[in-house]
């Protein structure tokens, strides 16, 4: 006797929808394999310049260190609330790299060191946005604004224009090359060493920042209602404060990273074409970070960025020249107007993303 597969009710597919809907992390997973399986056909069916293979997926990752950095960065100043946004990531991170530029490049600091101030000067930057935001009260987008126009300016003229690009400098593109995994790395491709240097302590750092902290519970708090957080005695405008501080030690530890894959200290690193902040924004947001504050995962984050990346990827070899490239802006527009309205309409039928 044969049975006949039973069709998913209509109660089971609203559970399926509102698991993809509210669980920012599944529904993630599902447009990944979809994008990679979708460019696989297309590979095979010979409509690609070039080969979309699991060597091309994992070379791809070198440019998401930088984008998933900034951002957890962005995600830190959006969980804040009251508007939260950082306009000026990438010009810190032009200026930064100027900065690291001259201390390892030109002044012949120790690399360590060097790596330590430049750190150090982003967060600088940021204490500057999160003053004017925390403690005069002008709008993130304004003051942001402001001074990513003030840090780009800086950037260009502080070196005439010119990148520095001494020999110590050079021999940083040593820091964007593809080391083999231990163990398994026979079997796998080779992955950027960046990922490891860079992305995966900044991951944890933020995760343990947010999960494992007071400030971490004190920062979605705000976010979700500060008037409720003043009233309950937390300290809103500093919690605020440390938000665009730690947004701008990230932005630093980026700007390494740019000037080991350009083997240059650029003064349009992070500016050039249309600059490092909609790709960071744009991650933050289609991760499921809530524009309005105090929602958002890090994994989110980082499964967006993966996304982001292949996506990109599998453009530049769908199109002949530089028509990819500008298919990868529309693409990136798309994303995040579908990654806004997805937000806002889990917001009103399911109270927000829970993942």
């Amino acid at each position: 006797m044969t049975t006949v597969a039973e069709k998913p009710t209509k109660s089971e597919k609203s559970d399926w929808l509102k698991i993809l809907l509210t669980q920012r992390i599944a529904l993630l997973a599902v447009l990944i394999v979809v994008v990679v399986v979708t460019f696989f056909i297309n590979d095979a069916g010979g409509y690609l310049t070039a080969p979309y293979d699991f060597d091309y997926m994992s070379a791809s990752l070198i440019s998401a260190v930088p984008l998933a950095m900034l951002g957890l960065a962005e995600m830190l100043v959006i969980l804040s609330g009251r508007g939260g946004i950082d306009l000026s990531v990438g010009a810190m991170v032009s200026l930064a790299g100027m900065v690291f530029g001259f201390a390892y490049g030109e002044w012949g600091w120790p690399l360590w060191l060097a790596i330590i101030a430049t750190a150090g000067f982003g967060a600088f930057l940021g204490a500057i946005n999160g003053f004017l935001v925390s403690y005069i009260g002008f709008p993130a987008l304004i003051a942001t604004l402001a001074t990513f126009y003030a840090y780009k300016s800086i950037a260009i003229v502080v070196n005439n224009q010119q990148p520095i690009s001494t020999e110590p400098i050079q021999g940083l593109f040593s820091l964007s090359r593809s080391v083999e995994l231990p163990l398994i790395g026979e079997y796998l491709p080779n992955v950027p060493l960046g990922i490891f240097t860079f992305l995966l302590p900044t991951v944890v750092a933020v995760w343990l920042l947010l999960a494992r902290t007071a400030y971490g519970r004190r920062l979605y708090a705000i976010g979700t209602n500060d008037v409720a957080a003043r009233w309950a005695g937390l300290p809103v405008r500093d919690t605020r404060f440390k938000a665009y501080v730690y947004a701008g030690l990230i932005s630093g530890l980026v700007a390494v990273v740019t000037v080991g894959q350009f083997a240059s200290a650029r003064p349009d690193a992070g500016v050039s074409g249309n600059g490092m902040a909609l790709p960071a924004i744009t991650i933050a947001v289609l991760g499921g970070v809530a524009i309005t504050g105090g929602i958002g995962r890090v994994a989110g984050v980082v499964l967006a960025t993966l996304l982001i990346v292949w996506l990109n990827a599998g453009i530049l070899l769908a199109f002949v020249g530089n028509e990819g490239s500008q298919y990868q802006l529309l693409a990136l527009g798309a994303v995040l107007v579908f990654a806004a309205l997805l937000n806002g309409l889990t917001n009103r039928r399911y109270g927000g993303t829970t993942s």
